[in-house]
């Protein structure tokens, strides 16, 4: 059964071989692309009439042999920054990354440096009294 699961998982992540069509290039980018009227959908996965011209224009744009960094660069001259789904990773927008690594980097820092402290005991010196008074409250 572990070799029908590994032999299907590795078909599966294999993905698909050849080549790829104009339209299938073209359903990729717009998956990356941000609908300019609807809040959170792709051009890919909206149907408004923006979304629509979007796709039809990345299709002409595939079709006549332009790479996807070439359509992507097009539509941020076009729309700006916010027309892409995956924000670009330099410059401000490097933040976006960069500050929820950091926060959680110094959250587990602190958390080792405050469990050292709670785990860490100076060495107390127990007197006679003190061990006679936990003896007795145990004989009880």
């Amino acid at each position: 059964m572990g070799l029908v699961l590994a032999v299907a998982l590795f078909v599966g992540a294999r993905g698909e071989s050849g080549q790829r069509t104009a339209s299938q290039r073209a359903h990729a980018i717009a998956t990356e692309i941000r609908c300019p009227t609807c809040q959170g959908l792709s051009a890919a996965d909206s149907d408004a009439p923006a979304a629509q011209a979007i796709r039809d224009d990345i299709l002409r744009r595939v079709q006549a042999g332009q790479t996807g960094d070439e359509i992507r660069a097009y539509l941020v001259s076009r729309y700006k920054e916010e027309i892409l789904l995956k924000p670009a990773g330099d410059g401000v927008a490097s933040l976006v990354w960069i500050l929820p690594v950091g926060a959680v980097t110094v959250a587990v820092a602190a958390m080792v440096v405050a469990f050292r402290r709670w785990g860490a005991r100076p060495d107390v010196a127990v007197s006679d009294a003190d061990r006679a008074m936990v003896d007795e409250a145990l004989n009880r």
